[in-house]
């Protein structure tokens, strides 16, 4: 008889039978932690067990499963488990940052962006603006942008492997916005360095004529780089001396009480 899903939500009419099955003996799998074998399985969730097979070695593939070699016996694999971490991490962080957000927000009377790498792009999830008079900024929640020119790029960029930073160079280049926008590649790496060392990026109106944001990194329980939080606004009040003088402090100070609320210790 075959295993009923965990899911309670109601059974959509074009549901992919080959999803429905996955899902059947992942539940499974996750009932046998000392692992199970393909015809136990098989019997389990009603499945030929040739059926059953193919469908194994396929997550196996992918990580999502793994077979134990002595036994035969098949476990869930650690894909799961970094695909449950990530979620975590990001449902955990969004819920934090947003009312220190806010504060921030209220404190410095400017635009606060919340973001993360996603598809070798700047993506913006959360983003808290005042009603005020001034240059109307592009960023929205959804929007994406190129990681060499924004602050928020910048940071996300400052602590990847550089193998990985190489690979986002060559596919998605440095294409100039502004006329300050930076598209030597040296220049660029040096600039990165730069920010490791401060700890805070800038954008000077390098993604929009006007515009000038200071950004800091938000850090998971491992210390890793998960997003990064910006305070942006027109370049007259969010002046270079304004950045230096308090807003790079308040908003590395907003980053690291994120980050600590999330886990983080340092």
């Amino acid at each position: 008889m075959a295993v009923q899903g965990s899911n309670k939500n109601q059974k959509p009419g074009n549901l992919v039978q080959t999803i429905e099955r996955v899902s059947l003996i992942l539940d499974v799998l996750g009932r046998y932690s000392r692992g199970i074998s393909v015809g136990e399985l098989s019997e389990e969730v009603g499945l030929p067990k040739g059926s059953t097979h193919r469908l194994l070695s396929s997550l196996a593939y992918f990580n999502f499963v793994r077979q134990d070699k002595p036994t035969k016996k098949y476990h869930l694999g650690f894909k799961l488990l970094e695909l449950g971490s990530l979620l975590i991490t990001q449902i955990d962080f969004r819920n934090e940052a947003r009312p220190l957000m806010q504060e921030l927000a209220n404190k410095t009377g400017e635009t606060i962006h919340l973001v993360v790498l996603d598809q070798n792009e700047a993506l913006y999830i959360d983003k808290v603006a005042l009603n005020q008079s001034g240059l109307q900024m592009m960023s929205r929640v959804g929007l994406r942008m190129p990681i060499h020119c924004t602050s928020v790029g910048k940071i996300l960029a400052a602590y990847l492997p550089e193998e990985e930073l190489d690979l986002i160079i060559k596919e998605k280049k440095l294409p100039r916005l502004t006329a300050h926008t930076m598209t030597d590649v040296a220049l660029f790496k040096r600039h990165l360095k730069e920010v490791r060392v401060c700890g805070y990026a800038i954008d000077d109106e390098e993604n929009e004529n006007g515009i000038r944001c200071v950004a800091a990194p938000i850090r998971n329980s491992d210390g890793a780089v998960v997003a990064a939080l910006s305070i942006s606004g027109p370049s007259i009040r969010v002046s270079l001396k304004a950045i230096e003088d308090s807003l790079k402090d308040q908003v590395c100070a907003a980053a690291l009480h994120i980050s600590k609320k999330t886990g983080f210790i340092g």
